[in-house]
């Protein structure tokens, strides 16, 4: 906000008592019913005396109605009663994902707190609510994040998942500083593992990119895990889906043409695959119109370094995952059993072009400027002005190294004529070190 093939059973939630969502599971004890059949001895009758001071009887406290504006549909609930919110991991244009430790047993998970007064749609809260609903139909999977419990109070709506410690994808991949293409095939593998489950299950991602895959641990193995499944909905069969959704460079062609099924996310983990062995996006423009556009039309670059020193079966199952026509594409189960992909198969062990690296650090690097920039100054630039930053530092990092000085940036400003107060620019500059140091 922060963010895993037979259905596993989902494990118990360890939250005294209660399952996923809070409710109880205890039992009602078991009442005696008393016997009709034996004689009953006749009762004596007595009167006996009002006492002078009659027991007082303790209030039945009833716990409230969940009411029209609960997005979970039961009583409020604080999360803070079962888990400590520590620091911030990371913010979302719904809300702040959170550090937080179960206080019953000392585990570690994160906390997404979704600020509900954010949530200004039916559509909004539906879409949270959905989101809950297929992160615990999904848990226990292999390469999917770990669904513990949501909990909702009068502010918000706090979902507590797996911690996933080791980082962004790319950030693991370009801190190693080598890189083969069996490396990217186990990468790839994955990734598509994720949207099998998915489809076997019956969810539709629709939001596949590296962004939201982060490593469990920081270990060398560590696995792989989709962590945000925000724009996801249950399949419904025979069901066309129209409405745009997903990130520009991940966008498959009948998502623009408003109608699609569940084989866009083959396409995205194509994309997502391309990225993995070439550094960059297979359709790329400075604005998103004309990634549309190269989505729609445009020929897949396979002459570019590094392409020419790619395996052919690598560039042959980039091509089947990217096939225009969602009937010709592969589906995930066959993605998994293509020669270059599958476990054991003929993915090369030979370094990939360093220069691959360098690209797919700037690409990142550019996405976090962009996102950050938006978030910090989106009220005072236009939208040329935005891609004149960008130029801007790209111009000025001639090193790649993703940084470059607060002096460096405000005289960069200043050139695009920006109106920001010197407190602006600052945090801008906070902002942008923060997320591309991270």
């Amino acid at each position: 906000m922060g963010q895993c093939c037979s259905r596993a059973t989902a494990p118990d939630s360890g939250r005294g008592g209660t399952n996923g969502y809070g409710y109880s599971n205890q039992a009602k004890p078991a009442q005696t019913p008393p016997s009709y059949n034996a004689p009953q001895p006749q009762a004596e009758v007595r009167y006996t005396p009002p006492a002078m001071n009659p027991p007082v009887v303790p209030p039945v406290v009833i716990p409230p109605k969940p009411t029209s504006d609960t997005i979970l549909g039961k009583p409020y609930e604080d999360v803070r009663t079962v888990y400590s919110l520590g620091k911030e991991l990371g913010r979302g244009q719904f809300g702040v994902t959170y550090f937080c430790t179960e206080i019953a047993t000392g585990r570690q998970y994160a906390c997404k707190s979704i600020s509900k007064r954010k949530l200004t749609s039916k559509a909004d809260r539906e879409d949270i609510r959905r989101e809950i609903q297929i992160m615990q139909h999904l848990s226990g999977q292999p390469n999917i994040v770990e669904f513990r419990g949501a909990y909702e109070d009068k502010s918000n709506v706090h979902v507590v998942m797996e911690l996933c410690a080791g980082g962004e994808l790319f950030d693991r991949i370009i801190a190693k500083g080598h890189y083969t293409e069996r490396a990217a095939a186990t990468i790839c593998r994955a990734v598509v593992n994720v949207v099998n489950i998915c489809h076997f299950m019956g969810v539709m991602h629709r939001d596949l990119k590296p962004e939201n895959f982060l490593l469990a641990t920081k270990e060398e193995n560590a696995m792989l895990k989709a962590t945000d499944f925000g724009l996801s909905v249950f399949i419904e069969e025979g069901k066309m889906y129209r409405d745009i959704v997903g990130s520009a460079y991940y966008v498959a062609p009948e998502v623009l043409r408003r109608s699609y099924g569940k084989e866009i996310d083959v396409w995205s983990a194509g994309v997502i695959l391309y990225i993995l062995l070439s550094g960059v996006p297979p359709f790329w423009a400075e604005t998103e119109k004309g990634i549309f556009d190269a989505i729609l039309h445009e020929e897949i670059d396979f002459e570019s370094q590094p392409w020419p020193s790619i395996s052919e079966s690598a560039k042959d199952l980039v091509r089947k995952m990217l096939a225009r026509d969602p009937k010709k594409r592969l589906t995930s189960g066959q993605v998994l059993q293509h020669p270059w992909l599958r476990e054991g198969g003929d993915a090369s062990d030979k370094p990939i072009d360093s220069a691959v690296l360098s690209r797919m650090k700037q690409f990142r690097a550019m996405n976090k400027l962009k996102k950050m920039a938006l978030k910090v100054i989106a009220s005072n630039l236009n939208e040329e002005e935005i891609k004149g930053l960008k130029q801007m530092f790209m111009n000025m990092d001639t090193d790649n190294s993703g940084t470059i000085t607060y002096e460096e940036l405000k005289a960069g400003l200043a050139k695009l004529g920006s109106k920001l107060s010197e407190a602006e620019v600052k945090q801008l500059m906070e902002a942008v070190c923060s997320n591309l140091e991270d």
